[in-house]
């Protein structure tokens, strides 16, 4: 299979364990056997248990990439957008990623879907199939259909022209009341979740129509002027030629702390004791602090260096627009080499605990305005100061002054202690160089 995962989403309606930088996806709610797993990681081993050799490539913003490579490895391509420009030029930009860096051939099919849905693994079977029936060409885009369990008004409808698991596509409907999903679903109706399948070459046909661009190095040059459209604005609805494979599987889109309850593992995370009068309420602390609850009833609640939340399960559906108007940086954030976790803000200092997986390093980079003193808590690892290294080791101690190029490298599991002291301290003080 040649599957293309959308990874977005602000990560507002989980707050405060996800942000601008931690999106929904990267949270270890889930589990595989005693092991925390997050939905990306999830979604992955989903994939490739029906499919073991599987290609998956990511279609990203910059400020996920990290935190996807922290999760996957190198087990996944990542095309990144330097920019975010809605579905279409994110999807065009994957198939010519594809394509023209990859070398997958315009008559494969890829198959797109959302990076975070929760499924049993007969989603993926359905899948594979989807992926089998644009191959075979009776249609220039086949979609993927979820069979309603209630007559939803979050969610579109794809209205088809039989009940039959596969047929052609009558009408695309938007998000309705009630009653008129009620209307649909007495017609075969089924939600429209984003799952689509086609031929490599029939979208680049479709994208060089629209867009004037050479290659895909060409076209993220040019990304930045492109329009903001979504893919069902841009194809789906012009396109005459199309047919849905319906799936009648178990199916979630997880995007609010009450259908994460629903799902996730454990009823409570971290250090949490719920006394015997608590009913229906989880509980998921990242503080290194106890959360006591007592006659707790249908309540969520989280806790993170972010800030806390105490919400009736129902109400915490409406959250976003209050969390809109919290004004903090983000505090935890995953990188490619390992984890970032502010533990102070003063006027003129932030301490930060970084924590790095063996055999990963940070860039060779400096900082104009701040100055760094790093003291190693646990591991082995190797420093670069302005082209000198020195082996690294617990206790010990380096100050890096502002204007300093300097990495560390991870020679085992290496945990630092990073107090930053200037008047200036900002996440864009940062330039990068090649290692000299």
């Amino acid at each position: 299979m040649n599957i293309i995962l959308l990874s977005g989403g602000s990560g507002k309606r989980l707050w405060p364990l996800s942000n601008d930088i931690r999106s929904k996806q990267f949270i270890k709610l889930f589990k595989n056997g005693e092991e925390y797993e997050s939905m990306v990681q999830r979604v992955y081993r989903q994939i490739t248990d029906v499919d073991p050799v599987a290609k998956v490539t990511i279609a990203t913003s910059k400020s996920q990439a990290s935190a996807i490579k922290n999760q996957l490895g190198d087990s996944v391509a990542i095309c990144v957008e330097p920019c975010r420009r809605d579905t279409f030029p994110a999807i065009v930009l994957a198939a010519a990623y594809l394509h023209d860096e990859l070398g997958v051939d315009e008559n494969e099919a890829v198959v797109v879907c959302p990076v975070d849905p929760y499924v049993d693994p007969t989603y993926y079977k359905a899948v594979k199939h989807l992926q089998e029936l644009a191959e075979q060409g009776g249609a220039n885009l086949t979609l993927m259909g979820v069979e309603p369990t209630y007559p939803s008004e979050k969610y579109g409808y794809i209205i088809p022209e039989s009940g039959e698991e596969v047929s052609p596509v009558s009408a695309f409907k938007e998000k309705p009341d009630v009653k008129t999903a009620k209307d649909y679903i007495q017609q075969k109706a089924l939600w429209n979740a984003g799952i689509f399948a086609f031929k490599i070459g029939y979208l680049l046909g479709k994208a060089h129509e629209m867009i004037q661009f050479e290659d895909y190095r060409d076209l993220f040059n040019k990304y930045d002027t492109l329009t903001k459209i979504s893919f069902d604005y841009a194809v789906v609805e012009k396109e005459n030629s199309i047919q849905v494979l319906r799936y009648g599987g178990s199916w979630k889109d997880v995007g609010t702390w009450n259908t994460m309850a629903e799902v996730m593992a454990d009823a409570a995370k971290g250090k949490v004791i719920l006394d015997e009068t608590c009913e229906g309420t989880n509980v998921v602390n990242e503080l290194n602090i106890p959360i006591l609850c007592m006659g707790c009833r249908d309540m969520i609640i989280a806790a993170s260096g972010d800030g806390i939340l105490i919400s009736d399960k129902e109400r915490s559906g409406y959250m976003k627009p209050y969390v809109e108007k919290i004004e903090t940086e983000a505090m935890y954030a995953e990188k490619s080499w390992g984890t970032y976790t502010v533990i102070d803000v003063q006027p003129g200092s932030m301490t930060v605990k970084v924590s790095m997986k063996a055999g990963e390093h940070m860039s060779y980079h400096m900082h104009n305005y701040r100055e760094e003193v790093w003291t190693v808590v646990s591991g082995k690892g190797k420093a670069i100061v302005d082209g000198m290294e020195q082996i690294l080791r617990n206790g010990d101690v380096i100050t890096i002054a502002a204007g300093c190029k300097h990495m560390v490298e991870a020679l085992t599991p290496l945990d630092i202690v990073e107090v930053q002291l200037g008047d200036e301290i900002s996440v864009s003080d940062k330039i990068k160089f090649d290692l000299e």
